[in-house]
């Protein structure tokens, strides 16, 4: 006498996956890889609707940070001058660290509610939920993408001469996205996990900007162990990569681009196998 399959058993024979399981980690990145043009739809949905609703609509992406720069160089440029003593082009410099930090800060703030706010999304479709973070961090660089522009004007207005190391920017940017990403998928997951969290993120990014070097030199922190901390953590490196391209005072220093390497392989890698683990997880309430 044969014994009915189970349920299991017949799932497996017919090839039936679990709804809402976690593959393996190769098959999920391959998933991903296959689903990447939803992403950038997604992505490019995101950017283009997070500035409407005003008569400059997407102006704001590239005034929004300009506005900032401004009311920072008085401060930091004008009153507050010996900040700015050390470094002959300050304006290009507080531009550049005022757009870069604005860019990963916002992908962090904008990751850490991006499952929360696309639940409906992950209840009613099977897809990677990697995608979400991803989407995330690709719709802040799509904002970025307009500052660069401004980023170029600027430096080249305040006497930047043209030169090769202008190319520089390209391949600091590329970093500094991956980098980003990485953030984007750990704080979607923590964030997911215990929503708490998000409430310390603006305290977070506020911290960030005022120690990562945006409107004075990380020379300031000195020679000991504070002062190496400051200046080889994430935030701060990539600052000073972006920097290094269009900032002819500021060395393009080969341990630099190494640590921003590091960071972004490290922060990416990381950030996608903690995200993967919970994979079940998300949308469950």
């Amino acid at each position: 006498m044969t014994h009915p399959a189970s349920g299991a058993a017949l799932a497996r024979e017919f090839g039936l996956k679990k709804v809402g399981g976690r593959p393996p980690l190769l098959q999920y990145a391959k998933q991903i890889w296959e689903r990447r043009h939803f992403a950038l739809s997604l992505a490019r949905a995101k950017a283009y609707t997070q500035n409407q609703g005003g008569y400059l609509g997407q102006a704001w992406v590239v005034l929004t940070p300009v506005l900032w720069a401004v009311l920072y160089y008085m401060v930091f440029g004008v009153l507050l001058k010996r900040v700015s003593d050390d470094i002959e082009d300050y304006a290009t410099f507080l531009v550049v660290g005022i757009f870069t930090i604005r860019y990963l800060s916002g992908t962090l703030s904008h990751a850490a509610t991006s499952l929360d706010k696309s639940n409906n999304l992950i209840t009613s479709l099977q897809f990677p939920r990697a995608l979400i973070p991803i989407s995330s961090a690709l719709s802040d660089l799509f904002q970025f993408l307009p500052a660069v522009v401004v980023l170029f004007a600027v430096a080249l207005a305040n006497g930047e001469p043209l030169r090769l190391h202008l190319l520089l920017f390209l391949p600091a940017l590329v970093l500094t996205f991956l980098f980003a990403t990485g953030v984007a998928f750990l704080a979607a997951r923590m964030v997911a996990m215990v929503a708490d969290l998000g409430q310390l993120i603006p305290f977070f990014n506020r911290a960030l900007f005022y120690t990562s070097g945006v409107f004075f030199s990380l020379d300031r922190y000195g020679d000991g162990w504070v002062g190496d901390v400051m200046k080889h953590q994430p935030f701060a490196i990539y600052l000073e990569l972006n920097r290094s391209a269009l900032v002819e005072e500021i060395p393009i220093d080969v341990a630099t681009w190494a640590w921003g390497i590091f960071w972004a392989l490290l922060t990416l890698g990381v950030g996608f196998v903690y995200f993967w683990r919970a994979e079940a997880r998300y949308g469950r309430g």
